[in-house]
């Protein structure tokens, strides 16, 4: 796509995040009622604004370009081989991430979108949906926020400060994780909401994390974005993230290539 073209998908897409958040997900804030939230396994919960927003999105994505496959997270976990379409030219949709939180009544939540062909995202835009703060990248073009161009900064701080994503590792891993990474650190909570957490490796709150399962609607958007600013996303053995390699775990995010680089070399001597 051109510079022109991208421009004008961010504004279609930014007009598309902001309908949806009034229309489906913030009149339910803090006012879910009872059997409105489901629980889909491993305290992984679902309600009805995830639903109505994924609904939404599919709508409204269709309308600026049908030829995309549609990859939501809800979808998908009502019809898993919907994931085989992340092969091809696709959107994939995370309709509120951070839902544990909203479930909650309490921040971060937001909305990720991602455009991708032949596995490899290509766009990324992710929008808070209490802030209104929103990320766009496409490949090649850097980082954006708010239509500003960002530069990803280190916190500066010594140690380093981490955000170690551990609820989804097998214990031993996460044992073996605390007695050899974390003590290199300054750790610091982890959001549950990866739409605040790859802002936070950027802006100059975070310098790494750490996440064990890497959903391509919850990492798209966030590994292309962290890339393009300057930061690194990439799988603990330096290889490039790819939206098609379904159920493949382990990715390391960093502030800088520095910080990737010595997060690695902790990381591999789990193994």
């Amino acid at each position: 796509m051109t510079g022109a073209a991208d421009a004008h998908l961010d504004t279609a897409i930014h007009a598309l995040l902001q309908r949806v958040t009034a229309e489906a997900i913030m009149p339910r804030y803090r006012n879910l009622a009872s059997g409105e939230v489901e629980d889909k396994g491993g305290n992984d919960p679902v309600t009805v604004a995830d639903k109505d927003s994924e609904k939404l999105l599919r709508e409204g994505l269709a309308e600026l370009d049908d030829s995309l496959a549609f990859v939501g997270e809800e979808t998908a976990h009502a019809d898993p081989s919907i994931l085989d379409r992340l092969d091809q030219p696709c959107w994939i949709v995370d309709p509120i991430d951070g839902t544990r939180n909203f479930a909650s009544g309490k921040p971060p939540f937001g909305i990720i979108v991602a455009r991708a062909d032949g596995g490899v995202a290509r766009s990324g835009w992710i929008y808070d949906c209490l802030t209104g703060r929103f990320c766009t990248a496409h490949l090649g073009s850097g980082a954006f926020v708010d239509g500003e161009r960002i530069a990803a900064r280190p916190t500066g701080k010594t140690p380093p400060v981490a955000a170690l994503s551990l609820i989804f590792m097998q214990e031993t891993r996460r044992e073996a994780t605390r007695r050899h990474i974390s003590p290199a650190y300054d750790l610091v909570d982890i959001p549950y909401c990866a739409a605040e957490q790859y802002p936070r490796l950027a802006l100059g709150e975070n310098d790494v994390s750490i996440f064990e399962r890497t959903l391509a609607w919850d990492h798209a958007a966030g590994v292309l974005w962290l890339n393009e600013a300057g930061g690194k996303a990439a799988r603990p053995d330096g290889s490039p993230y790819r939206v098609d390699e379904v159920g493949r775990t382990g990715l390391l995010g960093a502030a800088s290539p520095a910080l990737w680089d010595e997060l690695a070399d902790l990381y591999a001597r789990l193994d």
